[in-house]
């Protein structure tokens, strides 16, 4: 299936590693343009080297208010044009209620809530009909996940924008839509699973909760993604689409 993704362009933030990283790379492999961020500008140039010429990294924190415009323009500047953004940040601390810092709090909002909205209408200003505002969030929107506070409180609210934005956007054209992900075996997984006292029997227990009693694979997410962002998802927006192997109980 052609996704008609050739020469499309996008910015990918958070992209160094993980999810981002694996959205980027099958964005990549199907013949799209993308800028690739992180923090680090170094380890953002080096995994865009990994990815040939049609991977630039830049270096931006999604909690800097003039990233979004930076990027864009270097979208522009690199490839000549910018088609969407994927907007991707690391996970926030863990803890419980009466573990998490204000200064956590109020970390976590600047980078994972306030960033992605900024960027969002960055691009909603940018982009032209067939343009899309991609979110990658958690299962947590629609189940908290136990030693997660900070994203349980932050991510139901920014799908909560995303949607919003969905409905404004959409008589231009322009689509927003969100990933879920649950056990995918990222390097944050393993971290978070590697603070129990047997990480094995932790990640067991979660395999046998999910009906393909299996993690994803980065792949298989960079994969949806791709999907997602590209022309041939034209009539899907506001959908908040769980990538988690059914662990997910509702509909």
């Amino acid at each position: 299936m052609d996704l008609g993704l050739k020469d499309r362009v996008y910015v990918v933030t958070g992209a160094t590693r993980g999810l981002g990283n694996a959205a980027a790379r099958e964005l990549v492999a199907d013949g799209a343009k993308v800028i690739i961020t992180g923090r680090d500008g170094k380890a953002a140039s080096e995994a865009a080297a990994e990815l040939g010429g049609n991977a630039v990294g830049v270096g931006a924190d999604n909690a800097d208010p003039e990233a979004p415009a930076r990027l864009i323009a270097a979208a522009r500047e690199h490839f000549g044009g910018f088609d969407g953004v994927l907007v991707s940040v690391g996970g926030p601390a863990p803890g419980f209620a009466a573990d998490n810092t204000d200064e956590q709090w109020q970390a976590a909002f600047e980078s994972v809530f306030l960033g992605a909205v900024r960027f969002a209408r960055a691009a909603a200003g940018e982009l032209e009909a067939g343009g899309v505002i991609g979110f990658v969030l958690s299962a947590s929107v629609h189940e908290p996940i136990p030693g997660l506070t900070i994203s349980n409180g932050l991510r139901p609210g920014l799908a909560g924008f995303a949607k919003s934005l969905s409905d404004e956007l959409g008589p231009r054209g322009i689509r927003v839509v969100g990933l879920l992900p649950s056990r995918i075996d990222t390097d944050r997984v393993r971290e978070l699973d590697g603070m129990s006292a047997d990480p094995e029997a932790t990640r067991a227990g979660h395999e046998s909760r999910i009906p393909l009693r299996r993690y994803g694979s980065p792949e298989e997410f960079g994969r949806v993604a791709a999907f997602f962002l590209s022309p041939a998802a034209s009539y899907l927006t506001g959908v908040m689409l769980p990538v988690d192997g059914g662990a997910r109980h509702g509909f």
